[in-house]
């Protein structure tokens, strides 16, 4: 029931955004003498908000055409290395005179897509070859393609690896980072010839007993059943998953937006007075941002409810219990990648303490094999992006790349 009222409601506001668009379109065709009357100025900005509120269940385009590389302008084309019914391998590919090192960017599989981190794979291109892991919807999945759980996730990974080939780097952001480093245990103790030659991990739960966040605490708030219960729902039979029982992306945006629900207010109605006051420029970066935000993907009910149980309840990696297709993990058996691990001072999702608890699972590294690093004054989205990130925290993750390739 949760899904098909969700869809009923979206059905029924289409058309009220699609008409705001057209006339938001319109008026921008207007001349200057008319558009900028107060009144014009005015329905201008209402259309524009009103065309904007609403959720896209479809991937954005990363717009990533060209990158500079040593001062020089190369083109970049997305290709699909490798493709499974839950996640494409895209792969970043340029022309370089001299080969970089290949890095598996691990996106998030939280409720929206793998453009989340366009912004790390815009810096990242300049030094590295970028694969990037691109998560597919859960509600545009046939039921039979299977079951797509924590366990999954982790070998897929591996899969990935294995396709990549040997001498690549591994990034992970935010949740995957406990998906990243078991994937990376496993592979060491197998002495895979693929085991990454570094592993980073930005502002990923490793031990969510650490500093407790909100996140942290409505996880372990109510029992894995109350979850199940309540935010759990089957996708209506109009989508290709039809009957597949997944965690709704609308409910997950739903979430976050209530963790700071002035914020977005404030944003949003700071939108409309840009447009408004025709400071269009102000306005079109606050819309792109939302239009991203508003790009909402479902994922599988088991891989929500495992990540729940395994990550946020019952802290299996950092307690040396978690069991990946029935091998037991064990981050010790890492001894040829280095790590860093990367946090936020100001992160209200992931807190400080989190992430770099990997150190003290990884027990068999040298010292000059593991870093970490907190970015003064750095909430959660500026780990991974913002001008902070480029000018302070890539530099270091570069520096580390570097030192670990051959």
């Amino acid at each position: 029931m949760l899904y098909a009222a969700y869809q009923a409601n979206a059905d029924v506001l289409a058309p009220l955004r699609m008409a705001s668009a057209v006339l938001a379109g319109a008026i921008s065709q207007l001349p200057g003498s008319i558009a900028d009357q107060p009144i014009v100025r005015r329905t201008h900005a209402t259309a524009e908000l009103m065309s904007l509120w609403g959720l896209s269940h479809h991937r954005p385009a990363f717009g990533i055409d060209s990158v500079l590389v040593g001062g020089e302008e190369v083109a970049v084309s997305e290709q699909a290395a490798h493709v499974t019914p839950f996640g494409t391998l895209l792969h970043f590919a340029k022309e370089t005179p001299l080969p970089q090192p290949p890095v598996l960017l691990i996106a998030p599989l939280s409720g929206h897509f793998s453009t989340l981190v366009r912004a790390t794979v815009r810096t990242m291109l300049a030094d590295h070859d970028v694969y990037l892991t691109d998560w597919h919807n859960a509600r545009d999945i046939p039921v039979s393609a299977g079951a797509f759980g924590v366990d999954g996730f982790v070998e897929h990974l591996i899969e990935f690896l294995q396709v990549i080939g040997p001498g690549a780097h591994v990034v992970a952001v935010c949740q995957p980072c406990v998906p990243a480093l078991a994937a990376t245990a496993l592979l060491a103790e197998d002495d895979s010839d693929v085991q990454p030659r570094s592993l980073t991990l930005m502002a990923g739960p490793i031990d969510g007993r650490i500093d407790p966040t909100e996140v942290n605490c409505l996880a372990m708030s109510h029992p894995l059943s109350w979850f199940e219960r309540n935010v759990i729902s089957t996708v209506p039979l109009r989508f290709r998953g039809a009957g597949r029982r997944v965690y709704p992306g609308f409910v997950q945006l739903g979430s976050f937006m209530n963790m700071s629900p002035d914020r977005h207010a404030q944003a949003l109605l700071g939108m409309w007075d840009d447009v408004a006051r025709g400071e269009a420029a102000e306005a079109a970066k606050t819309r792109a941002f939302y239009e991203e935000y508003f790009a909402v993907l479902d994922l599988t009910a088991e891989f929500y409810l495992e990540t729940v149980s395994v990550i946020f309840q019952e802290h299996l990696l950092a307690r040396g219990l978690l069991d990946v297709g029935g091998r037991r993990v064990h981050p010790a058996a890492i001894r040829k990648t280095a790590l860093l691990t990367i946090e936020g001072e100001r992160d209200n999702i992931c807190s400080v303490g989190q992430t770099a608890a990997a150190h003290a699972l990884c027990t068999s590294l040298r010292p000059a094999q593991r870093r970490q690093y907190m970015a003064p004054g750095v909430g959660h989205y500026g780990v991974f992006s913002g001008s902070r990130w480029e000018r302070e925290t890539y530099p270091l993750l570069r520096t580390m790349i570097l030192a670990s390739s051959d």
